[in-house]
């Protein structure tokens, strides 16, 4: 069997997930619709009032991680660069921060400072 590219797994999760969003919803509406005939025809029962707020209760909790599910596929999918890649570019992220930095500093001792100087009347 050959290997899947990081394409194809990234589509075979997407379609996963949209499967099990999916079943996951029809759960919740029949759940739904059963709980309001349940406490429609038996209103008067405790036992059906517990059951219920159970069910309210149980469907945060089932929510409470999702974010971090997604978060971990979405993970998943991300293309990370190699060592020399982030050696390269950090490489170049210093190089122009010495640029910018000492063209900054001529430009500010060079001709700010003395023209200020010259302007405020403080050097004659």
């Amino acid at each position: 069997m050959a290997k899947k590219s990081k394409t194809q797994r990234a589509k075979a999760s997407e379609k996963r997930a949209a499967k099990k969003l999916a079943a996951q919803e029809q759960i919740e509406n029949g759940q739904l619709a059963e709980s309001d005939d349940t406490a429609s025809a038996s209103a008067g029962s405790k036992q059906d009032v517990a059951k219920t707020s159970s069910k309210k209760e149980e469907k945060p909790k089932k929510q409470r991680f999702k974010f971090l599910r997604e978060v971990r596929s979405e993970m998943k999918r991300v293309t990370w660069p190699t060592r020399q890649d982030v050696l390269r570019w950090s490489g170049v992220v210093v190089c122009a921060l010495l640029f910018f930095g000492l063209y900054v500093a001529l430009l500010d001792n060079a001709i700010i400072t003395p023209l200020l100087v010259a302007f405020s009347g403080l050097g004659a």
